[in-house]
């Protein structure tokens, strides 16, 4: 069973700071929610609202269809995995996870029944009798994850479980995770910092910036389509640049970037009204060929805009070429290009380079207060 989330009109003070400034937000009854954003921008006090460990200043939280605002954490349907585990030293794998069941007097025949089956969906069956000191990092995480869920909870808040772990072994607990909760179908509220995590494990993420939601929606929209500068600089990679709006043509519009490289647009996506207004452009949107070949991407229809460049740093990565690239006019931009055979275009600092960028890959932001 797993409940609907509601955060309605909540603020959260500590003194003269607002850590949260109004915040409405609605988590459906079995989805993958993160709260994404950096250090002190109000998302572990978001979950600490939800959990009962805060009392919101202003406003009111809901769980199902009730109000739990006033209620006590052991009183909501609610549990919460910790970036430090919070494992006692002292007691045995078996023992950690049934340490719920035993404050709400389950029945130890039961209690030993539900422990097992909470091992056995984490894979440490054969573990109970180990004490955390002889588990790994990952092994301490899943035994923290068990005892969370052996008590049932209809919603599981997570604060920066993984970032203790190192990357190999965090990427396999990602998929993990989104295994567990699909299995499962219980409510997940997911703190962290880390761009990947979010992306890879997510329904919906919501971006926490300066105490409030600057963005909400699915990974593939808030990648896509970042709705501010910050939500576009937060997730991944961006180039943004200030852009001036030269005139329209048909049902383009023609912008200089800062630098002065000229790019067509579809004349909608220009802020009504505005004669200035930010691009945010992927790096993996400028497509590179070397000078004299084909062009850097093939054409699809008169919004399409290519350019020579020259390419001034370039550092291999394996899988992928990152480019630093400056135009003739003066505008430097970032490129990332795949390194799809080891018989492919290999690209060095000098070389002159052709590139074409789609104009449906230009996202045009307006420009903050």
């Amino acid at each position: 069973m797993s409940a609907r989330v509601q955060l309605r009109g909540i603020t959260k003070r500590f003194g003269s700071f607002e850590a949260v400034s109004g915040v409405d937000l609605e988590i459906a009854a079995g989805e993958f929610l993160t709260l994404l954003g950096p250090s002190g921008c109000g998302k572990t006090t978001l979950l600490r609202l939800i959990a009962g460990f805060e009392q919101p200043t202003t406003g009111s939280v809901w769980l199902g269809d009730h109000e739990v605002t006033q209620l006590p954490p052991y009183r909501r349907p609610v549990n919460q995995v910790f970036q430090s585990y919070a494992l006692f030293p002292h007691l045995t794998v078996g023992e950690n996870v049934a340490f719920g069941l035993r404050m709400q007097r389950v029945p130890a025949a039961e209690a030993g029944e539900r422990v097992r089956a909470a091992l056995a969906l984490v894979s440490l069956e054969g573990l109970e009798g180990r004490k955390p000191q002889q588990l790994s990092g990952g092994q301490k995480q899943r035994v923290a994850l068990a005892r969370a869920l052996v008590c049932r909870p209809q919603v599981l808040l997570l604060d920066e479980p993984l970032s203790a772990l190192d990357a190999k072994l965090r990427h396999a607990m990602q998929l993990e995770l989104k295994r567990l909760q699909r299995q499962l179908g219980i409510t997940f509220v997911f703190v962290t910092h880390d761009q990947e995590e979010a992306l890879t494990m997510s329904d919906r993420i919501a971006i926490v910036n300066r105490g409030r939601i600057e963005q909400l929606g699915t990974p593939h929209d808030i990648y896509h389509k970042p709705a501010t500068a910050f939500a576009a600089d937060f997730i991944g990679q961006a180039n943004l640049l200030p852009a001036r709006r030269l005139g329209v043509d048909g049902a383009a519009v023609r912008v200089a970037l800062e630098g002065g490289l000229e790019l067509r647009l579809p004349a909608g996506t220009w802020p009504a009204g505005a004669e200035r207004a930010l691009v945010s452009i992927r790096p993996e949107k400028v497509h590179v060929a070397k000078s004299g070949g084909a062009d850097g991407r093939e054409s699809a229809g008169s919004g399409d805009n290519t350019f020579e460049a020259r390419i001034e740093e370039e550092v291999f990565k394996g899988a992928t070429d990152h480019l630093l690239l400056a135009t003739a006019a003066g505008t430097r931009l970032s490129a990332v290009v795949a390194n799809e055979s080891a018989l492919g275009e290999i690209f060095h600092a000098g070389d002159r380079v052709r590139c074409g960028l789609h104009a449906d890959d230009v996202v045009v932001l307006p420009l903050g207060p």
